[in-house]
C-alpha cells in the first residue's frame, strides 16, 4: 500500500502542517490533519488511519505521549506505523522515539519531498513482501511474515513494524554480515539516513529476544563491519 492511503498528520504549525499535507495529497494520499494530542487521539479513533506523521513538541498532550497512547490502541487493532517529525534532534529524542513505538524519525528542517518518500518506504514494508517464504524459524523463535507476527517460545513478542521487518530480515539472512547502511537500505529503503536508529533497534531486538547484549547468542557485533544473525537452532541454547 503506497498510495490511496490514509495519513493523519498531527503538527500544530500550520506552514509547515500545509506543506506536508498538500505533498501527501499530491502523492495520492488521502489526508487528515490536526494540531493538537488530545484531538489526534479522538481523530484517530474515528477514523482510524494508515500511518501516523505525529510532531512531538504539541500543545495540551506532547508527541512522545501520543505516540505511546497511540501505539497501545494500534497494537489492539491493526499495527498503524508511526512517523515523529521533531525539531529535538539529539540522540536521547531519537532513541526515546523509538523506544516508544516510532518506526521513522525525521527531524526539522526537513525536506517535505524526502518525508513524502519515507511515507511510502514505511507503508510498503509494512505489507508482507508477495513471493517471500512467509514463515522462517530459528529453534524457539518463529517469524510468520504474513501474519507479522514473531513468537519466542510460544510467546508473541511485542515488536514495532521496524523492529519485526529488522528480526524478519536478519533470520532470513543467517550467518552473512551487514553493515548499519546495508539494514538502512536493506530494511529502512534508505539510500542515506542516522545509522544510529539502525543501532537502536538491534539493541531494543536483543532485549526483547533475551539476548546478552555483551554476549549476543542471535543478533552478533562483527566490529568494524556491522552485524550478523547467528541463531541457536544448532547450539546449545
Amino acid at each position: 500500500m503506497t498510495g490511496q492511503a490514509h495519513v493523519l498528520i498531527v503538527e500544530d504549525e500550520t506552514f509547515v502542517r500545509d506543506v506536508v499535507e498538500r505533498y501527501l495529497s499530491r502523492d495520492g494520499h488521502r489526508v487528515t490533519a490536526c494540531r493538537d494530542g488530545e484531538e489526534a487521539l479522538a481523530m484517530f479513533d474515528a477514523d482510524p488511519p494508515d500511518i501516523v506523521v505525529l510532531d512531538l513538541m504539541l500543545p495540551r498532550i506532547d508527541g512522545f505521549e501520543v505516540c505511546r497512547r497511540l501505539r497501545a490502541r494500534s497494537d489492539a487493532l491493526r499495527y498503524v506505523p508511526i512517523i515523529m517529525l521533531s525539531a529535538l534532534a539529539g540522540e536521547d529524542d531519537r532513541i526515546t522515539g523509538l523506544s516508544l513505538g516510532a518506526d521513522d524519525y525525521v527531524t526539522k528542517p526537513f525536506s517535505p519531498r524526502e518525508l513524502s518518500l519515507r511515507v511510502g518506504s514505511v507503508l510498503r514494508r509494512s505489507q508482507p513482501a508477495p513471493g517471500a517464504e512467509p514463515v522462517v524459524s530459528d529453534g524457539a523463535l518463529v517469524v510468520d511474515r504474513s501474519a507479522h507476527r514473531a513468537t519466542l517460545d510460544g510467546v508473541e513478542l511485542s515488536l514495532t513494524m521496524r523492529e519485526f521487518d529488522l528480526l524478519a530480515f536478519l533470520v532470513m539472512h543467517r550467518g552473512q554480515v551487514y553493515s548499519r547502511a546495508d539494514l538502512l537500505r536493506e530494511v529502512w529503503g534508505w539510500e542515506f539516513g542516522d545509522s544510529s536508529t539502525v543501532t537502536v533497534h538491534i539493541k531494543r531486538l536483543r532485549a526483547k529476544l533475551g539476548d546478552d547484549p555483551s554476549t549476543p547468542a542471535r543478533i552478533a557485533t562483527v566490529y568494524g563491519l556491522g552485524y550478523r544473525y547467528d541463531g541457536v537452532a544448532d547450539g546449545a541454547a
